[in-house]
């Protein structure tokens, strides 16, 4: 029996905004790795990906009413176990995470050298063995319920399959 709040499979589709020079490779994770993120550290590759196209542009933007630079729009096919939904209070509760925690301020806290609550949320899990969690959005202003998914691990078969929807070949090769 899994965990309260842990699916024992995800099958959905998901949306990532990408800068247009990361098109070339949009399952890689390693632009979190590079950089951190709200739930992995730098060093940990992870896949940040939504659950509606408009939440995607919206990550990508966070929430500012700035000029909108390029991105490349991808669709995903997520095939997953081992996902723990932490926008249900009764598993944030099981598992002892506070929704305080999840919204932290991470930057500030990576910026200063220190790991952010958040990060050692998902390290915590990532220890657990899980694949990744389902997250409310943290961008200022998001409407209610715009969702979000972030993997630590994935590939292109079970029991984490993420693929890529770019049945005509559009997105570009890495050459």
């Amino acid at each position: 029996m899994p965990e309260i709040g842990v699916r024992f499979r995800l099958q959905t589709r998901a949306y990532r905004a990408h800068d247009p020079r990361w098109s070339f490779d949009p399952t890689s994770g390693q632009g979190a790795a590079i950089t951190g993120g709200r739930f992995n550290v730098k060093g940990q590759a992870a896949l940040y990906l939504s659950l509606e196209p408009i939440t995607a542009l919206a990550e990508c933007t966070q929430g500012f009413a700035n000029r909108m630079l390029p991105l490349t729009l991808c669709e995903y096919d997520i095939d997953c176990t081992g996902i723990a939904d932490l926008t249900r209070a009764d598993t944030r509760q099981a598992m002892g995470i506070r929704e305080l925690d999840m919204a932290c301020a991470w930057l500030t806290f990576q910026r200063s050298g220190r790991t952010a609550p958040s990060q050692k949320i998902a390290q915590r899990l990532i220890n657990k063995r899980l694949n990744g969690v389902i997250i409310p959005s943290f961008v200022p202003n998001i409407p209610l319920g715009a969702v979000n998914l972030v993997l630590w691990r994935w590939s292109d078969s079970l029991p984490c399959k993420v693929m890529v929807y770019d049945p005509e070949h559009r997105l570009p090769v890495k050459g």
